[in-house]
């Protein structure tokens, strides 16, 4: 049904005609309440008037003059016969930005920073004092920041498809230490995956974040990964630069459990047994290090050398061997490889010096059988943990709660300061 009503236009005295129909619910948007209406309720307009004269802008330039991007846009009512209901402020890539409104609907304020040269739409809808809906539009564009210095991203891994356990790594161009400007810059950081997943971001130091799901990725899952950060504003001598998107695509849920006490490592797909290999671990001084690791790469061929763990040359430990099949899980040089000069303690006892051998054709197969980003799971030895960081991606070992609190987002933030990489020297 619809009805007539006059009301005063705000300023000009003048009565205003609005057609009205009735409705059974409006839902209002950040924070306000949902007013239903009916033959006794407050009337709606059909078309929302114009609400220039309601509401004003404080932050956005006048006379064509460039708005300060450092500093926050804020809506507010004029006199006492409206309130605003909504404000949603875009940018022209399609950034919005994030704010509060007053309970009372006088006020609405940016939370997040605007972003620099950019064009802004604000569309701000209101009530007046009959419960009819106006609206205001403003368009506006900000300035360029004052300092040169950009934060540029950039994200891993390359586009491609990888295993399940597979972190996302966001290297930043430069040093983030203040946990306000960290915050700043992990809310732009957006991961999107399908399908979607519980996830968070961890800084593992002041230029390195990674990102990994509560559990493992999905399977056949397609993971974005993009940045909301350009031209925004970190700090005074600080603003957001560029990072090329991400997208990769997840496999098969592959799991190899080397157990080092019963010499076996076994190999999972999709929580199914696929196939069991005698292997032979890390022995007494050179014990495999225990835990998740995360294929990094496969290496048909690499030389390894004792001089590349500390040991020295022409000691009794000292080794110079060709070594093939070799999928890599550390940087320090532990493998999954052929050890065809240990076939006969496979299966039986640990001899290595911390790599998981096996015979040439349990190699190969397990090479071809891979990809990085899989999981290789070390059980029962007397090593240390797995790394989270600094060696390879560790990320797995870290308890779920104890990876949310490495978000400048949660109320403790530890750092955790990447240690050196040790790369075998490999020919």
């Amino acid at each position: 049904m619809s009805r007539t009503v006059f009301s005063r236009d705000p300023g000009s005295g003048v009565p205003r005609t609005r057609t009205t129909v009735g409705c059974t619910l409006l839902v209002l948007a950040l924070g306000a309440g949902a007013t239903s209406c009916s033959d006794d309720g407050n009337p709606l307009a059909s078309v929302p008037y114009d609400a220039a004269d309601q509401v004003s802008f404080k932050g956005p330039g006048k006379d064509g003059r460039k708005a300060d991007p450092s500093k926050p846009l804020e809506v507010t009512t004029e006199g006492s016969d409206g309130r605003i209901t909504d404000v949603t402020a875009v940018d022209a890539t399609g950034r919005h930005v994030a704010g509060e409104l007053a309970a009372d609907g006088s006020r609405w304020h940016s939370t997040s920073p605007l972003a620099a040269d950019a064009r802004y739409t604000v569309r701000v809808s209101t009530e007046d004092e009959d419960g009819a809906p106006g609206r205001r539009v403003l368009t506006f564009d900000t300035g360029k920041p004052l300092t040169k210095k950009r934060l540029n991203v950039t994200f891993g891994p390359k586009t491609g498809t990888y295993g399940v356990g597979q972190p996302v790594t966001a290297e930043l161009s430069q040093p983030v230490k203040d946990k306000a400007q960290r915050a700043v810059v992990e809310r732009a950081l957006k991961v999107d995956s399908r399908p979607w997943v519980e996830g968070g971001w961890h800084w593992v130091s002041d230029t390195e974040l990674h990102y990994r799901p509560k559990e493992y990725w999905p399977t056949q899952a397609t993971v974005r990964v993009r940045s909301n950060l350009d031209g925004i504003k970190i700090s005074d001598r600080l603003w957001g630069g560029t990072a090329k998107p991400l997208k990769f695509t997840t496999g098969d849920r592959v799991v190899a459990v080397a157990d080092a006490a019963a010499h076996q490592l076994t190999l999972y797909r999709n929580d199914e047994e696929v196939k069991s290999i005698p292997v032979t671990t890390g022995k007494p001084g050179f014990e495999t290090r225990n835990g998740v690791k995360v294929v990094l790469a496969k290496e048909y061929f690499v030389r390894m050398r004792g001089t590349s763990i500390g040991i020295a040359e022409g000691s009794a430990e000292s080794y110079d061997l060709p070594v093939y099949y070799a999928t890599r899980v550390t940087w320090s040089g532990e493998y999954v490889h052929a050890a065809p000069w240990s076939v006969g303690s496979q299966g039986s006892a640990n001899v290595s010096h911390g790599c998981v051998g096996m015979s040439t054709a349990n190699a190969e197969w397990f090479f071809d059988n891979v990809r990085e980003g899989d999981l290789v799971k070390v059980v029962n030895s007397q090593g240390d943990v797995m790394e989270p960081f600094g060696n390879g991606f560790g990320d797995w070992n870290v308890p779920w709660q104890k990876w949310r609190e490495g978000s400048a987002l949660s109320e403790t933030g530890p750092r955790h300061e990447q240690t050196a990489r040790l790369q075998p020297t490999a020919t």
